[in-house]
């Protein structure tokens, strides 16, 4: 009896093993850090908002989800960025005011080193809600986005995350089900859009409980 239940155990860790395909990454606050205080500091003195009305327009107003999904250019961002702060910058100034927001640690460097590991053994992607001022900024300066096999932008999709479609088509190009995917990312609201799909999605809080989190999906992080 005990030889039996020894062997199903081990054949349901087994499948779970080989239900997991793809293993999907978020990219801020994961693999770099940003803060957009930074932005709002140096724009505060040229214009006529404070620090706290800057970061919240910056961090999550309709505007800059707009850019995030490609609806607008840099150049039509900037001109409205102006007009709802008055802003006296130019664009040549504002645009390293923008971009340079993001640090890379020593917790974002070891995310990235496990995720070049893993690649030998399954499908890397990355998912990010990400405008295109800021994702061709990370190209240029920062190098980790050779750990991925596939990377999906919300400015090339048009769409955001926690939007379902988004995690839909990452899935659809990916040619997975959604138990077959391992879903790391910062922001909770969007680890719970993606369970309610089904995807295995788990709130990166650090390196040490992303080990256990893929452990728990069958996954050696090594």
């Amino acid at each position: 009896m005990r030889t039996g239940s020894w062997t199903c155990s081990k054949k349901r860790k087994a499948a779970i093993i080989d239900m997991v395909k793809v293993l999907v990454f978020d990219l801020g606050n994961v693999l770099v850090d940003f803060d957009h205080t930074i932005a709002a500091k140096k724009i505060a003195g040229c214009c006529d908002k404070n620090i706290k009305q800057i970061y919240d327009f910056f961090f999550d107003s309709p505007l800059t989800g707009q850019f995030e999904e490609g609806r607008i250019s840099p150049r039509e961002f900037f001109s409205q960025v102006s007009s709802e702060l008055n802003m006296r910058l130019t664009y040549e100034v504002f645009l390293p005011v923008w971009n340079e927001i993001f640090v890379q640690s020593e917790k974002n460097r070891a995310v990235y080193a496990l995720a070049k590991k893993l690649k030998t053994s399954h499908t890397i992607a990355l998912l990010s809600n990400i405008n295109i001022l800021h994702f061709e900024y990370l190209k240029n300066k920062i190098f980790i986005f050779d750990a991925f096999h596939k990377i999906f932008l919300s400015y090339e999709l048009k769409l955001k995350k926690p939007d379902p479609l988004i995690y839909k088509r990452v899935m659809s190009s990916l040619g997975v089900l959604p138990e077959e995917v391992f879903y790391t990312d910062a922001r909770p609201e969007l680890i719970e859009a993606a369970n309610r799909l089904g995807i295995k999605g788990f709130v990166f809080t650090g390196v040490d409980q992303l080990k256990k989190d893929l452990s728990k999906s069958g996954i050696n992080p090594g």
